[in-house]
C-alpha cells in the first residue's frame, strides 16, 4: 500500500498484471456535491456486505426518490433496510463495511461510496464515507421506469448450485453486479460493489460455472485487485422486466491471459465464477424498467455464441 495514494496491494498488483497504472485522482475522502445530489435522486441503491462467514453479498435496496440523502460530505442517510429474507439482512450491522453503487439508468450515470455502516435505526441506516468515486458510463444500457409492481414477492428459493430458473435469467441479462473485499488492508480496503454489461448472453454458463470478460475500464482495478487478495465474492443479477433478483456467492479465478481471450471480441480478461450457494427472490424488487437501450459501447462487444 502506497501511503500517497488510494489503491490497497491487491490493487496495485492488479494494475500491474494488466499493464497499467492508475494515480486514482479519482477516488476521494468524502463525496463532491454533485454526487450527493445524485444519490439523492435515485429510486434504487446497490449495496455490497459482509455476511457472518466473511462471504461478501450483493443487494439492492429501493424506495421513493429522496430515501438516501447526504447530511455531510462523509456522510450517506438511507430511509432502508434489506428485508428479511435478503441474505444480506443481518450483515447490516453498526461498523460493518459497506460498498455502495448508485446507478441512473436513464442517464448512465454511475457513481460509488465505500465506507462503514454508522447507525442503524428501524427504517434506515448511515454510512460513514471513506472512498467516493464515479464511474464511465461504458455498458450501461438505457432503461426508463415504468409502472412499479403492486403484487407481493414470493417465497425466496434457496440454491446449492443453479437451477433452470437461475440459468435461464443469467443468460438473458445484459447486467450484472459484483461485490467483492479486501477487508483486512483496513487503511484503503473494504468492501466494493461494481456493474458489468455486456450484450445479452455475455455470460458463459458452464454447470455451475461462469465466465465473464472484463472489457477495458477505468484502470483501478477495485474488484480485481479485492479478487487477488481474497478470491470469494457474490453476484447479483435483477430481472428488470419482473423484480427477481438472483444473490449468488462463489469463488471466483481471474484469466489474465491466454487463447480463450481471443474468442470475444473486446475481452481483455476473462474471470470464472464458481457457484458456492444462491438465492432467487421472485419480485423481490417492486421496480420496473423498460427493455434496453444498448450502449455504443455495449454493442462493441462479443457474445459467446458467436466465438463458439
Amino acid at each position: 500500500m502506497l501511503p500517497d495514494g488510494p489503491f490497497h496491494t491487491g490493487e496495485l498488483a492488479a494494475q500491474a498484471l494488466a499493464g497499467v497504472a492508475s494515480r486514482g485522482a479519482g477516488i476521494r475522502p468524502f463525496m463532491p456535491d454533485q454526487h450527493r445530489i445524485f444519490f439523492g435522486q435515485l429510486p434504487w441503491l446497490f449495496a455490497g456486505v459482509l455476511d457472518e462467514g466473511g462471504w461478501p453479498v450483493a443487494t439492492a435496496l429501493a424506495a421513493a426518490p429522496g430515501f438516501v440523502e447526504s447530511p455531510t460530505p462523509t456522510m450517506l442517510s438511507i430511509a432502508t433496510l434489506p428485508s428479511k429474507d435478503d441474505p444480506a439482512f443481518e450483515a447490516f450491522q453498526p461498523g460493518s463495511l459497506i460498498g455502495l453503487l448508485g446507478l441512473e439508468l436513464e442517464t448512465r450515470r454511475r457513481n460509488r461510496a465505500n465506507g462503514q455502516i454508522g447507525t442503524i435505526a428501524a427504517h434506515g441506516f448511515t454510512v460513514e464515507i471513506a472512498q467516493s468515486f464515479g464511474n464511465c458510463a461504458k455498458y450501461i444500457q438505457v432503461r426508463n421506469r415504468v409502472q412499479d409492481s403492486d403484487e407481493p414477492a414470493a417465497a425466496p428459493v434457496n440454491l446449492s448450485g443453479l437451477d433452470t430458473e437461475a440459468r435461464a435469467l443469467i443468460a438473458g441479462a445484459d447486467t450484472l453486479f459484483i461485490a467483492s473485499a479486501a477487508a483486512l488492508e483496513a487503511e484503503t480496503g473494504g468492501v466494493d460493489i461494481s456493474h458489468r454489461g455486456g450484450r445479452p448472453s455475455f455470460v458463459r454458463i458452464d454447470g455451475d460455472t461462469l465466465t465473464i470478460p472484463d472489457f477495458a475500464g477505468n484502470n483501478y482495478f477495485n474488484t480485481f485487485g479485492n479478487l487477488l487478495r481474497e478470491p470469494r465474492a457474490a453476484l447479483l443479477f435483477v430481472d428488470f422486466a419482473t423484480g427477481t433478483l438472483l444473490q449468488l456467492q462463489g469463488e471466483v479465478e481471474i484469466v489474465w491471459q491466454g487463447p480463450e481471450l481471443a474468442q470475444l471480441d473486446g475481452a481483455e480478461r476473462l474471470w470464472r465464477f464458481h457457484v458456492k450457494r444462491g438465492w432467487r427472490r421472485p419480485g423481490a424488487l417492486r421496480l420496473r424498467w423498460s427493455a434496453p437501450e444498448f450502449a455504443p459501447t455495449t454493442l462493441q462487444t462479443g457474445l459467446w455464441s458467436v466465438a463458439a
